[in-house]
């Protein structure tokens, strides 16, 4: 560092391109430019608002009454980002998936404060998943849960409908790479999911690559060592045949020959379709769960539980579901669905014999009354 000085006096004392070396080793500093942000809460009207965030402005106020908090600073210097715009730069985001210099120029800040903006939020939002997201934890939750999936179709002891879907990522790089490249070629994650009659999450996993399979997350999972230690009684989890039948799993059967078999599958394809349809709200409400996350590994598992948890806000406050964007082209989430169900469905693993008898009882007993 002496040198460096010593050389730099040289060259103002003895050079006459001094001033053009000076820069080089000490080159000014851009000068700071505050963008104009705009107060998109009060210049959109409730449609545009909708159709740009992905929620009403009602909605948006009781989210930001929640994290709040969090997204103050303890100073107006500098000109601070209010909490509102924080949030609505990360909606923004959400409804998009597009990169974040586009977000910055939205919202009139720069692009390293949009990126910490998305991610701080983001995280905030996701830390009221023990509110927001979870399953019934008493016997009367635990018998409204089972009465409201009774309801649709008449299937005794459900007490949610559990399934996977793939949420799209960029390559994370690295030797672990090709983990989450799923069966469709794209990286993804896949998320595990437990929803309500309510199509609200009571549980969701979301860090295993796209190659992993649904059976696998679950053995895997808290939920798994809950229902084996009789946490939830006698309830079952509605899943789809890519998973192996036990005392609290209850797929379809692969080939029906009786009457009561008919039966049960149709209950239980009904009753477990409510998943299918939580998949295909949530992917439309927040279409970057579709289009893609371009951020990195660690940065997306709080974005989905996040979006997670604003689902089912949504969902309690009646907010309907928005029109879709025609400037984003995306695919139907339901397509992806269907080529998820088929995928699982020719997957059918063999479980022991003795998981079966749950099932077998059910249909012998329960559905061969309700033909009689």
């Amino acid at each position: 560092m002496a040198l460096m000085r010593r050389r730099l006096h040289q060259l103002l004392e003895d050079s006459s391109d001094s001033e053009e070396e000076y820069e080089y080793y000490y080159p000014r500093r851009r000068p700071r430019w505050i963008k104009e942000r705009a107060d998109y809460f009060d210049t959109y009207d409730d449609v545009d608002f909708v159709i740009h965030f992905r929620l009403t402005k009602e909605s948006a106020m009781a989210i930001l009454a929640l994290i709040e908090q969090e997204l103050e600073f303890f100073t107006d210097r500098n000109e601070a980002v209010s909490p509102m715009s924080q949030l609505l730069l990360t909606l923004r985001f959400y409804a998009t998936g597009g990169d974040q210099l586009s977000l910055a120029d939205f919202s009139g800040v720069s692009k390293s404060t949009a990126h910490r903006i998305i991610h701080r939020v983001s995280c905030a939002i996701a830390a009221l998943r023990p509110a927001y997201i979870r399953m019934p934890n008493s016997p009367q939750a635990i018998l409204d849960a089972q009465m409201a999936f009774y309801g649709i179709s008449r299937f005794p002891k459900a007490i949610g409908a559990m399934d996977c879907t793939h949420v799209r990522i960029r390559s994370p790089g690295g030797d672990e790479a090709e983990r989450f490249r799923n069966r469709k070629g794209y990286f993804s994650l896949n998320v595990q999911a437990i929803c309500s009659a309510k199509m609200e999450f009571t549980d969701i996993v979301a860090r295993w690559p796209g190659s992993t399979h649904d059976s696998s997350i679950f053995n895997n999972c808290n939920q798994r060592a809950s229902f084996e230690q009789g946490a939830y009684g006698d309830s079952v989890l509605l899943v789809d045949a890519g998973y192996a039948c036990r005392t609290y799993l209850m797929p379809p059967l692969s080939v029906t020959r009786t009457p009561q078999e008919n039966l049960f599958n149709e209950s239980q394809i009904r009753s477990r379709n409510v998943v299918e349809r939580l998949f295909g709200c949530w992917k439309r409400r927040f279409p970057i769960l579709a289009v893609g996350m371009n951020v990195k590994l660690e940065n997306t598992f709080p974005i989905i539980v996040a979006t997670a948890v604003l689902h089912n806000i949504l969902r309690r406050a009646g907010d309907e579901m928005p029109m879709d964007d025609p400037r984003l082209q995306l695919r139907a989430p339901w397509e992806d669905l269907l080529a998820e169900g088929e995928a699982n469905g020719n997957q059918v693993q063999a479980g022991a014999q003795n998981q079966g008898r749950v099932r077998r009882t059910l249909i012998d007993e329960y559905f061969q009354s309700l033909i009689q």
